[in-house]
């Protein structure tokens, strides 16, 4: 019967004794080769090669298994074939004794493995290579599933920590993680923290400084003259964000603790930022009550004088349940102040720093982010521009971000509006009755370059109810929408009006 034996990660490793202790495989490990620890050095794979020269095929951290075919006769050929193997990594040598080929462990061979501290193990004719691999190959698999388990109950025993706020939640990382744990704020202040050392040390000051001076979800490690090892990264989602986690502990993070630290770090993110919307959120409500004005709002919950608002509708078969979630979205586009609307359709009031608007349309979302405006009175106007980006957005299949045109400084402040309102009057007329959709129709027509087939797919009709439509509105208006100027002046007026 075949065991079918789940492939593992790059990450994952098991050490060199599960290897060399195996019962069934009889390994005779030379003792004299191994140095301090090298029975816990980590093994990723076992490799069968006869190459007088392997390593440049080898990605470390490899079991090499060879039958001496072609191994180098004398001292000076095994020094360069160990060296070699020693240079790329490899953690040990696995040596088969075959009668026709080597009946004995060649002395050279011996002396150069304890020369640079290679384990060499020798393989009774008895036990095939193969059996080998395959046990190596059960091992990984093993390890990959325990691993999996180890992060399962990780992310759940954080998850429910995250209830009692940052400080248990930060607590409960470190004991997960058996390190230190700071969560760090701007000029470098503790938030919280669990037995970590105050003030941090310098080189955990200058990660920090790192970290802070890049883009994008990033992370950056370091020692510490003590032997701690050092990892500093944003918390999620935001990779701006002002917060920043730093772990410290005694050995290196291997791949399952990193994604421990991942999900510490998404848990952190989110539980400081609701805490920090639901204050923000209720001052904001307050002050609007009172009378303030809606721009220092804006500037207490953006964190900025200018905003741009972003919209977004379903992409192919839309987002998932998760993806339409309002707190999922808030915290895609960093901002508190977002509607989710049936379709699906969401609009959002976000800084004047587009999101990144790629990464929606990968979970079924496509966005827009309109131009930025400096104040909220100027966000009624912003909802018409959203309009007829999402219209580009649809013909282009891609998201689309506005930048404020110079053309706008030249149209005196509520003349666009005038002008849109006194163009598109008859159609907006005509849309009063049922089933016509004239206006709706012409802003699709026109974001597709005048594509029957395109608009017609977009808005869910026959192509002939298009042609019909855009004939309605052409009479309406008394224009010939051949005209490019004329096209150039309806886009306008959609823009604004």
């Amino acid at each position: 019967m075949t065991q079918n034996l789940d492939p593992p990660s790059a990450e994952v490793n098991i050490p060199l004794r599960a290897v060399a202790g195996h019962p069934e495989l009889a390994l005779d490990v030379v003792h004299e080769t191994l140095r301090p620890g090298a029975l816990d050095a980590p093994v990723r794979w076992a490799h069968v090669s006869e190459l007088d020269d392997p390593a440049p095929y080898l990605l470390g951290a490899e079991l090499v298994l060879t039958a001496g075919v072609n191994l180098p006769r004398g001292p000076a050929r095994a020094e360069r074939y160990v060296r070699g193997l020693r240079e790329a990594g490899v953690t040990a040598l696995g040596f088969g004794l075959t009668p026709t080929v080597h009946e004995t462990l060649p002395e050279p061979l011996r002396a150069a493995c304890a020369r640079h501290g290679l384990p060499l193990l020798v393989v009774p004719p008895r036990t095939p290579f193969l059996a080998i691999s395959r046990a190596v190959a059960v091992a990984l698999a093993e390890a990959g599933r325990r691993e999996q388990r180890r992060v399962a109950a990780a992310r759940e025993a954080l998850t429910r920590a995250a209830g009692g706020g940052l400080g248990e939640l930060v607590a409960a990382l470190g004991e997960r993680l058996q390190g230190w744990v700071a969560l760090v704020g701007p000029s470098d202040a503790l938030v919280a923290g669990y037995r970590a050392p105050q003030p941090l040390p310098s080189e955990a000051r200058e990660l920090l400084e790192t970290v802070r001076a890049g883009s994008g979800i990033r992370s950056a490690t370091t020692e510490l003259p003590d032997g701690t090892y050092v990892v500093a990264q944003p918390v999620y989602p935001q990779a701006t964000a002002a917060n920043l986690l730093v772990l410290g502990r005694r050995r290196r993070s291997a791949g399952g603790d990193r994604a421990v630290l991942a999900v510490g770090a998404a848990l952190l993110g989110l539980v400081g930022r609701a805490g920090t919307d639901t204050a923000e959120l209720g001052a904001a409500a307050t002050g609007l009550l009172l009378g303030q004005d809606g721009s220092e709002v804006l500037v207490k919950l953006l964190g900025g004088a200018e905003c741009r608002l972003v919209a977004g509708v379903a992409y192919r078969r839309g987002p998932d349940e998760t993806a339409r979630r309002h707190d999922w979205l808030r915290a895609r586009l960093d901002t508190p102040l977002v509607q989710v609307r049936p379709g699906p359709r969401f609009l959002a009031i976000a800084g004047a720093e587009p999101a990144d608007l790629g990464g929606l349309r990968e979970h079924g979302w496509l966005a827009v982010a309109g131009s930025p405006v400096a104040g909220a009175s100027l966000l009624p106007g912003a909802v018409a521009e959203a309009e007829l980006l999402l219209a580009r957005a649809r013909a282009l299949e891609r998201p689309v971000v506005a930048d404020a045109p110079d053309f706008d400084a030249l149209v005196a402040p509520g003349a666009g509006e005038a002008y849109a309102t006194r163009l598109l009057a008859p159609l907006r007329e005509l849309d009063r009755a049922p089933d016509r959709h004239l206006v709706p129709t012409l802003r699709a027509w026109l974001a597709h370059h005048g594509g029957w087939d395109r608009t017609a797919a977009e808005l869910g009709v026959h192509r002939n109810s298009v042609r019909h439509r855009i004939g309605q509105a052409e009479r309406a208006l008394g224009v010939d929408l051949a005209d490019p100027e004329t096209r150039m002046r309806l886009w306008f007026a959609l823009r604004w009006g």
